[in-house]
């Protein structure tokens, strides 16, 4: 089978949805498949495209399986402006139908097509070249957008949210099957559908390379690096952004001085947040790390946090999640009850949940965790034990591969259904 993939990040880019739809091709790969990849240059961990990389808008690679096709990402540096990351989003969109076009002529027809999000306007890439090409389109859905920019507030001019929920929509219509993390996901975008559409909404999980994310000793290069002595490491490692109620991390630090929290990452909440800490002796920023080193970095804490504000729990899934268990670490999740990383620690044993948002629960129990070290132990014993099982990439593709064969056997639909 011929797929062409059109996603925002891809390997060597650092970003969590670019290593899983990495990981992903790979499989597909090993099962024989030719796969076509359109994408951005290198450019999440610091929002600008990576050194190396730059003085090109399209830089083209032949692989054994293949061909990789980056785009420059069209996104400025300042984070926190929406209209300017929307307005970049929807440059790179463009560039990206003009570049999937290409390859229908050039690389011939492709079996099926399947496009990430965010950003939404990548649906509707992958569904005009899948119309053009008769050929069915599969759009994956990472976060539920624009439901999760709502939710904490970062859009609220009623006419933006009216659009973006309309291309949202047309979006889902255009697309023979959507793809989501979870039940709780699935639930949202059946609501947003045909009551005959509904069917071709489908849960397929994300996974982790155990093999890769192994459990290791907590005395790390990365701690010695960073001056982080033997003393208990508290870890958020992810994007630092307003979904995630950061402001949290910072209390819990002032009440566990002889504890050091560590924030990994960057994101638009940075900068206010190592403004708020400036009065913290016992926390450390330190910028995103290679891929290579994520199990060293995931070893270094004792405790991870998957932290969400009230809402979004039901709208995205932390990926981040699958490789603290997967590194043997226990999580603290502070995430709406009845959502897919409660149901997870539920089922493994993994780690404590606490309400969103409740900062006085929140402390409590990260004051009752540091203070069991067996308890810790016990967690990151059965977090590697839950997802070894549970969350294999092969399993993963396997069900993304059964579901194009049954797309592929029937005919492609109108657009607009």
């Amino acid at each position: 089978m011929k797929i062409l993939v059109f996603c925002p990040h891809f390997d060597p880019d650092t970003a969590p949805t670019g290593r899983i739809m990495s990981r992903i091709v790979g499989e597909w790969v090993a099962h024989g498949h030719r796969v076509d990849v359109v994408t951005a240059l290198p450019w999440y961990r610091s929002h600008q495209v990576e050194p190396g990389w730059r003085g090109r808008l399209v830089r083209r690679e032949i692989t054994e399986w293949g061909s990789i096709t980056r785009l420059h990402p069209m996104a400025g540096a300042d984070k926190t402006n929406l209209m300017t990351r929307a307005l970049g989003f929807i440059g790179f969109s463009a560039h990206a139908l003009v570049q999937g076009l290409r390859l229908t002529v050039r690389a011939s027809r492709p079996d099926l097509v399947i496009s990430m999000s965010p950003p939404l306007t990548l649906g509707l890439v992958g569904a005009v070249v899948a119309r053009i090409s008769r050929r069915p389109m599969v759009f994956n859905i990472q976060d539920v957008f624009p439901d999760a920019v709502i939710a904490t507030g970062a859009v609220t001019n009623r006419y933006l949210i009216a659009v973006a929920s309309w291309l949202e929509r047309l979006s889902y219509r255009a697309s023979d099957a959507v793809t989501v993390l979870s039940e709780d996901l699935a639930r949202n975008l059946r609501a947003k559908v045909p009551a005959k559409r509904a069917s071709d909404i489908v849960v397929i999980p994300n996974f982790v390379d155990t093999a890769a994310i192994v459990p290791g000793d907590r005395m790390t290069p990365y701690r010695r690096e960073h001056g982080i002595g033997s003393e208990p490491v508290v870890m958020y490692a992810g994007n630092i952004g307003f979904s995630q109620s950061l402001e949290m991390v910072l209390a819990a630090a002032r009440a566990c001085p002889k504890v050091t929290f560590v924030m990994n990452g960057e994101g638009a909440a940075r900068a206010s947040l190592m403004a708020a800490a400036t009065d913290l002796k016992n926390i450390v920023f330190v910028d995103p790390q290679p891929m290579e080193r994520l199990s060293e970095v995931l070893a270094s804490g004792d405790l991870h946090l998957v932290p969400l504000k009230t809402g979004l729990g039901a709208v995205s899934v932390p990926s981040k999640t699958y490789s603290i268990l997967a590194a043997g670490r226990p999580v603290l999740a502070a995430i709406d009850a009845d959502t897919e990383i409660p149901r997870i620690l539920a089922a493994s044993g993994a780690g404590v949940l606490v309400p969103p948002d409740d900062e006085e629960a929140f402390v409590h129990a990260l004051l009752n965790l540091m203070t069991n070290p067996e308890a810790l132990e016990q967690m990151g014993k059965a977090a590697r034990s839950w997802v070894a099982t549970a969350a294999s990439p092969a399993a993963v593709a396997t069900q993304y591969e059964e579901l194009f064969a049954r797309l592929t056997c029937r005919s492609k639909p109108e657009i607009a259904r």
